[in-house]
């Protein structure tokens, strides 16, 4: 079954990120974050160990009819492991035209790395709509804006540096999503990010 980022963000704005915690406890997590109504999950694979974690999470979620990405997919070889151990798409730090092919060619959408025009282009011309803005607390929720104006229909995901106290800023300024980490394992987080998950419908119920 092929996934799509319009399917997997179309229910929540949020996206987890469980980076190099253990198989149990970024299973645990990602309990957590399915119960929030957060859908998307990412397991960032760098280590053995990640690769377990992965293989892990992907399995459970598969049950529940959800789908895991694999992120900080470097190379082109990357993308056939993840797949092997269950990934339904791929997130990278960078834009590899190689490996967003390669990805893409394997069934997975694949989610790159942007931080500039000349990069936000160069992927919309690879047919990639759907982009991460990264590192996104050191562009700026303005950032975002900036981009939307020459590239309407591309749409970003911001990641690195968010948390429930700037992640509204960016949704407000136009992304079509946010990544969260260490605040699914902060209990008194974990209303905000309900909030987050909300943050669409509200939006759109007050306009």
């Amino acid at each position: 079954m092929t996934t799509s980022f319009d399917d997997l963000f179309g229910e929540s704005p949020v996206m987890a990120i469980l980076r190099g915690l253990g198989p149990s406890r970024t299973l645990e997590l990602a309990e957590t974050a399915w119960s929030l109504g957060i859908l998307c999950v990412e397991v960032p694979l760098q280590t053995d160990r990640d690769a377990e974690s992965l293989a892990l999470v992907a399995a459970r979620a598969a049950t529940r009819g959800l789908a895991v990405g694999a992120g900080t997919i470097l190379d082109v070889s990357d993308v056939e492991r993840a797949r092997g151990l269950g990934a339904r798409f791929t997130v990278s730090p960078g834009l590899d035209p190689q490996v967003a092919a390669a990805s893409v060619h394997a069934g997975m959408p694949h989610l790159p790395g942007v931080a500039t025009g000349t990069e936000v282009h160069r992927a919309r011309r690879l047919g990639l709509l759907w982009q991460k803005a990264f590192p996104a607390a050191e562009l700026g929720p303005s950032w975002i804006r900036a981009m939307h104006a020459p590239f309407p229909d591309v749409s970003f995901v911001a990641t690195g540096g968010i948390s429930t106290a700037n992640a509204a800023h960016f949704l407000e300024a136009g992304a079509s999503a946010v990544a969260v980490g260490s605040a699914l394992e902060d209990d008194a987080q974990l209303g905000l990010l309900a909030d987050l998950v909300r943050f669409r419908s509200i939006g759109a119920t007050s306009a």
